[in-house]
């Protein structure tokens, strides 16, 4: 509505690609031509659409050789990144306490190494819902990608694919030139799903993804409402707006058409007839839930909440696994992997942090705002795949300090994780 009457283009750049315009709306929408250069095109509109802070001509980003681990990237992205760009990627939702669980529970989890062990060589390779991955992580959807590059989704099924990887797609992009960017043909990209209050615009979407050569669909259900993040709405305060205005943050605006409060488990059952692609439940916050999931016959579930973005103080992932390890053991059993999943998304920063949640049951983990912040500085694709080959030495490298040449080698018995286990919930009802 700021553009109404003016030139919206650079403030839609900023968000969105411009495929999208044909991809998600009918020819007769269109209503014409506008002549370049006769609409106004507000000073204030360029501002707040600016992709980046550039540095001072005295100096530079910081060379790529010089970036050793996510932190690095991060301290980078926040000095490039807008307030507005910072602020959706970083901030959590209120007091931001459980974003800061994700990570901290982690640390709460520790090491019981075992000696004398062939470690050499050593392999992280997997197999995520049945498909080839060279290390049992896969790159976690995120929402407006363009803050940090504005070929962001592409880049990263590119860097994925070329990394032997797994990317799973955000639902509001161009997923035609996502799939076109893919690294290799028979390259696997899932779908993330936010299923909207029509059906058949959800039907459509998953129909035409599934069409490109998408192999599972990763529904979202964590959010049926937005949460409430105010370090994000106070980027709209410092520019005078009102705090609780209905516009908001960025978080609120990109959100609208995306949530839905309606979802229920009804809905699970209409998913899976209406595609054959392995489904998976993105957003399970507690064991009650991962068993009911597990009954509908859906392929997994992602632990995660929303990485502290929606309902503040919900419990760490972690905690849910080990939820699942103590009351609903028969998930995590190895036999079990060929048919259900389950994944840990949320507060990954080390390779370490990867083999905690692997050695205690999971198949896999998701990984999301560290591959933003590796596309920003304009490092591209080549943040992208220093990240990666980050990962991959931290995780080999633990793996052979652990005593474990493999990722079968991983059990719970390597894991310490009685500290953790005392902040776990005592009522649980199957």
């Amino acid at each position: 509505m700021k553009c109404a009457g003016r030139d919206g283009t650079t403030m839609y750049d900023t968000v969105h690609g411009p495929e999208l315009v044909a991809e998600t709306l009918a020819p007769e929408k269109c209503l014409g031509s506008v002549k370049p250069g006769s609409l106004v095109r507000e000073k204030a509109t360029v501002q707040e659409a600016t992709k980046g802070k550039q540095p001072p001509p005295h100096t530079r980003w910081p060379p790529l050789g010089s970036i050793v681990n996510v932190d690095d990237f991060e301290k980078v992205a926040h000095s490039y990144l807008t307030a507005a760009g910072w602020a959706y990627y970083s901030s959590g939702a209120e007091d931001e306490l459980s974003l800061q669980d994700t990570r901290r529970l982690f640390r709460r989890i520790t090491f019981r190494p075992r000696v004398l062990r062939r470690v050499e060589p050593v392999s992280p390779a997997t197999r995520i819902l049945g498909h080839p991955s060279s290390l049992p992580f896969y790159i976690s959807p995120t929402g407006l990608g363009r803050y940090a590059h504005p070929e962001a989704e592409p880049i990263l099924a590119r860097a994925a694919g070329k990394a032997g990887i797994v990317y799973c797609m955000p639902t509001a992009i161009a997923h035609e030139a996502v799939f076109g960017a893919r690294a290799r043909p028979d390259q696997p990209l899932f779908l993330q799903l936010y299923a909207n209050r029509e059906r058949g615009r959800s039907e459509a979407l998953v129909r035409r993804a599934e069409a490109l050569g998408a192999a599972a669909v990763f529904l979202t259900v964590d959010s049926p409402v937005l949460g409430r993040r105010e370090r994000d709405d106070r980027v709209k305060v410092a520019e005078g707006e009102d705090l609780l205005s209905a516009e908001g943050g960025v978080a609120k605006a990109s959100s609208r058409g995306l949530l839905n409060p309606l979802l229920t488990w009804d809905d699970v059952d209409w998913l899976r007839g209406i595609t054959r692609l392995p489904i998976v439940i993105k957003g399970v916050q507690t064991v009650e839930d991962a068993v009911l999931a597990h009954d509908r016959g859906v392929q997994g579930v992602v632990l995660s909440n929303h990485g502290g973005r929606s309902l503040d103080t919900a419990q760490a992932p972690l905690l849910t696994l080990l939820e699942i390890r103590r009351h609903a053991p028969h998930l995590l059993a190895r036999g079990v992997r060929d048919r259900f999943q389950v994944f840990v998304d949320g507060g990954v920063r080390r390779g370490t942090d990867v083999l905690k949640a692997l050695a205690l049951g999971a198949s896999a983990v998701g990984i999301g705002r560290p591959f933003l912040y590796a596309l920003t500085a304009e490092y591209g694709e080549a943040g992208v795949t220093r990240l990666i080959d980050m990962f991959r030495a931290e995780i080999e490298t633990s793996m052979a300090l652990l005593g474990a040449a493999s990722l079968d080698d991983l059990v719970p018995e390597m894991i310490n994780s009685e500290r953790a286990e005392n902040e776990m919930s005592r009522r649980v009802k199957l």
